[in-house]
């Protein structure tokens, strides 16, 4: 049976920061650097330093550990093991390593072997490896675990009745569904809605009431608070939570009693919440809907539908009506809609690689999406008026300089006017309208995209500019994020007439640089997962043409990415031209044919060489292959592609090794 990535995809601008990440490398790698895993500072939420991943070699009496080259290349090489440090490892094995003198001015690197991995051509090893790169943790503390043993899967009827009889409402009786991928478990947020006199709407969001559960200061929360956040790697997930708690108890499952959060909103048929309140809850979610289902009631509705949805139907539609004004009016506000595609894999029972795709985003995705930014706004304005301590995400304005490099490359695919003086959301937005080649929008995001601060968490509010909103935070998730959970037992504490802003005022600031610091690392995290199963995709289709198209240029060649989100790096030098990377317009030139090659430009391309150590894809233009273009009919169409495996053999001899994409 076929399963599909455990990532818990939601669209909103907040994505930037992976594709961010994953175009920041604009320099490709030294072929001759040395290539192993380690940090100068601790990494990922085990605080892990002076390691090394690698391949254990015999050397004498002891071993050798050559370091994996698909990790960064930083200061150590091959590792030195003594025999009284092998700690029985066998040779030919990946292991990991601790470095016992990192500070060695001659480079002679000493280690002990501290795990055995395993094999690396076993998927579950690879994995272990980038869990150990990015210092992730599969299992909790016995600590942890023992907190949590006793907590019931349903919170028992007396402590519900407790909570409610102490001030939390009772909305069991008020329609509630939740909306989330079809492979989601952990369901952080539910949604009730009515339509009232007006043209205005009363929206319910319930988030799941972490905090109640995990108290400050005990094991649990220490713990949560190291990871910061859950990481959803291709094959697995690595929860902020224990199970018990991420997919049980604070999970909002249908027809079960949960605790939850809620922000209740008025809003006007502007879009505008001119009225709420935010309090503690008890609700029991009517159904657990997806993506999917929605759309597919919305945009092909069955007569069966009313018998088996009833009420749920017409709860939809409304909905969907609110959501629409609310991107009416995010979108007059300037919010910038960067739609960037995810990589969705498909992994058999062992682990391997069935298909990959872009991720399937309809517009209830975007329904959503939509109410848990009113929410996060609503959350975040209230506590910003009362300037009382909180977590806010933030997104803070661009540089100037940058931005005014992109208008240069953004006129040449017809951007009419400039940006200058102070920019808003709204300057860009109408500047982005001007461009009419829809085939280079999307990688002229990208190009955007790298103009502009990086999302993050901080103490003060300062806005997100990417959303166009003066207030924003980030409340919608505690299941997965601990700014989400922080902040709900700020909310809590502050409902219940606590004196603690000391005390929060001291906090914040390091939860917010600690939960910016972990995001990113899940964020690489993640990437490196997927980058390892696209490799081994591609790995058997060495020669294979395809369609594609330019995404981003650098001086040494250019990225070409097909329509199933797999990137690949067409190197310069494997062109018959000589081409000159023009930096302020953003393309290149071939010198003696004059040939242009842009973003958004469709490419046909054959794979030609796939490194499966460095998880890098080469490719070559089609017309490079064969000299010529020329029609293919279905008779020559397998001899062009054997003249593709040649060339790409022919390739990886020249350069004496297995190729590697420049990211």
């Amino acid at each position: 049976m076929a399963k599909y990535s455990n990532k818990k995809s939601r669209s909103s601008v907040n994505m930037s920061i992976r594709q961010q990440e994953r175009n920041g490398a604009m320099k490709p790698l030294d072929p001759e650097a040395p290539r192993c895993f380690s940090d100068l500072a601790p990494r990922g939420p085990q605080q892990v330093k002076n390691q090394v991943i690698g391949l254990l070699v015999e050397n004498g009496e002891g071993g050798t550990v050559m370091p994996d080259p698909q990790f960064k290349a930083t200061n150590f090489g091959p590792v030195r093991i003594d025999k009284n440090n092998l700690n029985g490892a066998p040779f030919k094995m990946t292991v990991v390593c601790e470095i016992l003198n990192p500070d060695s001015e001659n480079r002679d690197y000493r280690g002990k072997i501290v795990e055995v991995l395993g094999d690396m051509g076993n998927n579950d090893v690879k994995m272990l490896a980038v869990l150990r790169q990015f210092g992730l943790a599969q299992t909790f503390p016995e600590a942890v675990l023992e907190e949590v043993k006793d907590l019931p899967v349903n919170p028992d009827p007396e402590t519900v009745e407790e909570e409610i009889k102490g001030g939390r409402h009772d909305l069991r009786d008020l329609l509630t569904i939740t909306i989330d991928g079809e492979e989601a478990k952990d369901l952080d947020d539910a949604i009730s809605i009515e339509e009232i006199p007006g043209g205005n709407y009363k929206l319910y969001v319930h988030i799941a009431d972490v905090s109640h559960y995990v108290r400050e200061n005990t094991e649990l929360d220490k713990e949560a608070m190291l990871r910061a956040t859950s990481v959803y790697l291709v094959d697995r997930v690595i929860p902020m939570l224990p199970p018990k708690l991420s997919n049980g108890l604070c999970s909002l499952n249908p027809n079960v009693d949960r605790l939850s959060m809620t922000a209740e909103m008025l809003i006007d048929e502007n879009g505008i919440t001119y009225d709420g309140n935010l309090y503690e809850s008890v609700i029991r979610s009517d159904r657990r809907m997806s993506y999917k289902e929605s759309y597919r009631i919305l945009t092909e509705p069955k007569d069966s539908d009313a018998s088996e949805y009833g009420p749920i139907v017409e709860m939809l539609r409304k909905m969907k009506k609110l959501a629409e004004i609310l991107k009416r009016m995010r979108d007059g506000k300037g919010a910038i809609n960067f739609e960037f595609p995810e990589t969705k894999v498909i992994l058999d029972d062992k682990g391997d690689v069935l298909d990959i795709m872009a991720y399937p985003i309809n517009f209830c995705n975007g329904i959503i999406e939509q109410f848990m930014i009113c929410a996060n706004e609503f959350v975040a304005e209230r506590f910003a008026t009362m300037n009382y301590p909180f977590v806010y995400r933030v997104h803070e304005d661009p540089d100037s300089i940058k931005i005014s490099k992109f208008c240069n490359v953004a006129k040449t695919f017809g951007a009419v006017g400039r940006l200058s003086g102070k920019i808003t959301p709204l300057m860009i937005s109408e500047y982005m309208s001007t461009i009419k080649d829809d085939e280079a929008k999307p990688m002229l995001d990208t190009v955007l995209l790298r103009c502009m601060a990086k999302a993050r968490y901080a103490p003060d509010c300062l806005g997100h500019f990417g959303l166009a909103s003066k207030f924003y935070c980030h409340f919608t998730s505690p299941i997965r994020r601990y700014p989400d959970l922080y902040i709900h037992r700020i909310i809590k504490s502050y409902i219940h007439g606590e004196k603690k802003r000391r005390h929060f005022a001291g906090l914040v600031g390091s939860v917010s640089d600690h939960s910016s610091d972990m995001e990113r690392n899940s964020v690489e995290a993640e990437r490196a997962s997927n980058d390892v199963k696209i490799a081994q995709y591609m790995a058997d289709k060495v020669g294979q043409r395809f369609i594609g198209r330019i995404t981003s240029i650098i001086g040494a060649g250019v990225f070409v990415m097909l329509p199933n989100t797999v990137e690949g790096f067409v190197p310069f030098r494997t062109m018959s031209d000589h081409y000159i990377f023009d930096e302020r317009a953003y393309r290149a030139i071939g010198s003696r044919t004059g040939r242009k090659l842009t973003i958004g430009m469709e490419a046909e391309v054959i794979v030609a060489a796939v490194d499966t150590d460095m998880n890098r894809i080469d490719f070559v233009f089609s017309d490079e292959v064969e000299g010529t273009v020329r029609k293919s009919s279905s008779r020559d169409k397998d001899d062009k592609v054997n003249v593709g495996r040649r060339k790409a053999k022919t390739l990886a001899r020249k350069r004496g090794k297995k190729s590697r994409r420049a990211f």
